[in-house]
């Protein structure tokens, strides 16, 4: 592989070149999480693959910016779900400092969503109820433990998660005890609809500032040049 091979592919590449949905930021709803949930399933109803799946940016102690990929488990009137390890290198970063923003890209119909606020760990037994629901890889995944560790060899991973699974098959309910469902509270989100001319739909919610409106969870829209 050549330089000249890397920069010939990434120039050739194209963008929304067919048809795109459009989309009415004057009918839009009052808050977002309606209009979040119709974008979702819409996304996922146009073709869109693992719609589900998410970039969570955080920032570790020194104020250095993370991020990395995963899947969101629900969106709701508390926020939006997801889950790990607490001792995970997000987990760890989230206990310093609990405000971080979520990314959703669905290229199948050219729209985006940003998302951030302040992230809450929920206690024990919500947590648990979140793998409970989960495959027995997922379990397995969370028995294994360990992650952002150091990694000496790839047979430690073979041999840690053949027990993990073993483990998962005998005991659907065995405990995970680091595994932790978060719940993001958003403060702002945007909302970004792809135009082929170029002339992008943005539409911004944030939080009222004024203490009336903050009292009611008010949400203030706005459009956003492209």
């Amino acid at each position: 592989m050549t330089s000249d091979d890397f920069d010939a592919t990434l120039h050739s590449l194209r963008v929304w070149d067919s048809p795109l949905p459009g989309f009415d930021a004057g009918a839009a709803p009052a808050e977002p999480l309606p209009l979040f949930r119709e974008w979702f399933v819409h996304a996922a109803r146009a073709g869109q693959l693992e719609p589900h799946t998410m970039s969570l940016a955080t920032v570790d102690a020194a104020g250095r910016p993370d991020v990395r990929t995963l899947m969101l488990h629900d969106a709701d009137a508390r926020g939006w779900h997801f889950a790990s390890h607490a001792t995970s290198a997000k987990g760890v970063q989230l206990a310093g400092q609990p405000r971080a923003a979520l990314g959703f890209y669905w290229p199948t119909v050219a729209r985006q969503v940003r998302i951030r606020g302040r992230v809450t760990a929920c206690g024990p037994e919500e947590s648990r109820a979140d793998l409970a629901v989960r495959s027995r890889g997922a379990l397995a995944a969370a028995l294994t433990g360990r992650q952002s560790e150091v990694l000496e060899s790839a047979e430690d991973l073979v041999r840690a998660s053949e027990r993990a699974w073993e483990r998962a098959g005998a005991e659907p309910d065995a405990p995970a005890p680091t595994w932790t469902r978060y719940v993001l509270d958003a403060d702002e989100v945007e909302f970004f609809q792809g135009d082929p001319t170029r002339r992008h739909a943005r539409l911004r919610y944030r939080r009222a500032e004024d203490a009336e409106a903050e009292a009611d969870g008010s949400w203030v829209r706005e459009l956003l040049w492209p």
